[in-house]
């Protein structure tokens, strides 16, 4: 078994730290918002404002439950439009407020079903990526579980890009790309190679800029993880704060161009 398939179960694994088990351990003060002040309040995306190392900042992320009722209650992560819309919301106001934003991911997708089609899903998601590409300030993205397509990307625009060392991050699941491919989900193992989307492959195709150690797995032991994950957001904080703003944002334009140029590249 290869060790990028290995990677997809280890993402996955039901005992892995969730985005609120995060919220808990890094922050302090945690003040939920909720809302998109036009549907509904979705689960799934979770936000507010909150301090890390005494510093007031936003932080927004995909929770997707670990019992049968959370995993419910949350939409298992996946979010609907009000849930992007409700990103979209929180990061204007850390915007106004000049509050750092700080995004942690862990999806498998945006929801696919007809009522999220019904209410916008698509344009969310690319009004999402628009609100964050320009926004002026500081945002860093920590991919902690799976990373599944559009759903991860709308709240995947920063200066900075983190990957748990057994996260994923994929344009399409395994699965999917083997059905779509081969006509049988039985290799996913091939296709999650052909993907490169552990964050090995990743961090050498230059699409991340830190990987944060696991050892075996955070869901055998996430101290280690949560201190070593706070010690590289506390860098990569002061870093971007020595960054004029509009510098910032133009650099974070320049670096979506170098990504489409960097995959065309790939065989």
């Amino acid at each position: 078994m290869s060790a990028v398939w290995d990677s997809v179960g280890l993402a996955r694994h039901a005992k892995r730290p969730l985005f609120l088990d995060y919220v808990g351990q890094l922050f302090t003060e945690f003040d939920e918002l909720h809302g998109d002040r036009a549907f509904a309040d979705d689960r799934a995306v979770i936000g507010g404002l909150a301090r890390f190392n005494g510093q007031p900042v936003m932080i927004i992320g995909q929770h997707r439950g670990r019992s049968t009722r959370e995993r419910i209650a949350h939409n298992f992560g996946m979010a609907y439009p009000e849930g992007y819309r409700k990103a979209i919301r929180l990061v204007k106001l850390a915007e106004r407020f000049k509050l750092p934003v700080l995004t942690f991911i862990d999806t498998q997708g945006a929801y696919p079903g007809v009522e999220a089609e019904e209410r916008g899903q698509a344009q969310a998601i690319a009004e999402s990526i628009a609100t964050f590409s320009s926004l002026k300030t500081p945002i860093i993205v920590t991919i902690i579980g799976e990373g599944g397509s559009g759903g991860a990307l709308a709240i995947g625009v920063g200066d900075r890009i983190n990957m748990l060392q057994h996260s994923i991050y994929s344009v399409i699941s395994p699965e999917g790309c083997a059905s779509i491919l081969w006509k049988t989900a039985e290799k996913a193992p091939d296709a999650s190679e052909a993907l490169k989307l552990n964050s090995d492959n990743l961090y050498q195709l230059g699409l991340i800029d830190a990987i944060v150690d696991e050892g075996e797995g955070a869901h055998l032991d996430a101290k280690p993880v949560m201190e070593g994950l706070q010690k590289l957001l506390a860098e990569q904080l002061a870093e971007l704060k020595q960054i004029e703003i509009d510098e910032l944002v133009e650099q974070r334009y320049q670096r979506l161009k170098h990504f489409d140029s960097t995959l065309s590249l790939q065989p």
